[in-house]
């Protein structure tokens, strides 16, 4: 093995104390991926438009979202897994009712994000 594993605890990367909301990045454990945890309970909520210069996976862990990638609006809910293309302006908001659950992989060792509204 040429690396050692690393170990994040729940304070290096949480934001919340009760619920997955955090990141951390790559380049901080030695890998190429971003991971991003967000968890809302408030209906309608979500981030804005934006966009990043590589691709990101989404994995709905618990409720029901609305994503805009693109041109299209998906309905997704807890199971389902979307792509994000890289450069493809994308959000997203909770549909409820209840607890909206992602977990974010971005194929980058940082985050790199741009606002577009």
């Amino acid at each position: 093995m040429t690396r050692k594993p690393v170990v994040l605890k729940r304070s290096d990367w949480a934001q919340n104390d009760r619920l997955w909301h955090g990141h951390f990045e790559g380049k901080d454990i030695g890998t190429n991926v971003t991971v991003l945890f967000y968890a809302t309970e408030e209906v309608g909520k979500g981030p804005r438009l934006h966009v990043h210069p590589y691709d990101e996976v989404f994995i709905i862990r618990t409720g029901r979202a609305l994503f805009t990638i693109g041109d299209e609006e998906i309905e997704a809910e807890a199971g389902q897994i979307l792509l994000g293309p890289a450069g493809v302006p994308h959000k997203f908001v909770n549909l409820g009712p209840g607890l909206l659950d992602t977990t974010d992989i971005h194929l980058s060792d940082k985050w790199i994000k741009t606002n577009l509204d």
